[in-house]
């Protein structure tokens, strides 16, 4: 498949030539695209040419790391937590503090509603940003729904905890990326910045990756 994307403003369809992108399904269609004036847009113009719309599937993006977290790491998951708001994507973390609620902070100032599992019993052990608190009552092994649930993981900084979400991650074959001093793990990706970040992500929404 091309990644030469066009997007078509009056039917807002997204296309690659021949082809047409299902924004429910999240997959390419064989379905012809409309014979109008398109522009070229990168994977992250296309999900901000979604996201007014509200057309685009919200399977999460998973932001994982750890409660102590380090203001550097906080800056950071803020950041991103944002940029996937303001791109129309979904945030699921823990739900906790940290690396957790900072997410859930940015992601709130984007105009999003984070949603947090918590390892916890009642929904009020969350973070004061979590739009939707789900209270799982299971500890830790709340981190393999986590890991199922979401489309993609992006780990910022992390010990134990954030590597069992990566392994389970890979092991369900999502993507996993790393960004700050995340654990090293083989097969993940450790990116410079969250721009970076975004790009892989959007190319995963998109089903433009080498992994779909």
């Amino acid at each position: 498949m091309t990644t030469a994307l066009r997007w078509h403003p009056n039917a807002k369809i997204l296309s690659n030539g021949d082809r047409t992108f299902d924004p429910a399904a999240l997959r390419w269609t064989d379905s012809p695209p409309p014979a109008e004036a398109s522009e070229a847009v990168s994977p992250v113009e296309a999900l901000q040419r979604f996201a007014p719309a509200g057309r685009l599937r919200r399977v999460p993006i998973g932001i994982i790391g750890p409660r102590e977290a380090t203001a550097a790491q906080c800056d950071l998951a803020e950041a991103l937590g944002e940029a996937l708001a303001r791109h129309g994507l979904q945030m699921l973390c823990g739900g906790k503090n940290g690396v957790m609620e900072a997410a859930c902070r940015g992601h709130a100032a984007g105009g999003g509603l984070p949603v947090g599992l918590l390892p916890d019993e009642e929904w009020d052990a969350a973070n004061p940003y979590v739009a939707i608190p789900i209270a799982t009552g299971i500890g830790p092994a709340r981190n393999a729904i986590i890991a199922r649930a979401c489309l993609a993981l992006v780990a910022v900084g992390g010990g134990v905890g954030t590597l069992s979400e990566m392994a389970l991650g890979l092991q369900f074959r999502r993507l996993v990326l790393a960004l700050a001093d995340a654990p090293q793990v083989e097969a993940v990706p450790r990116l410079p910045s969250v721009d970076a970040a975004l790009a892989r992500i959007a190319a995963r929404v998109l089903a433009l990756d080498d992994h779909m």
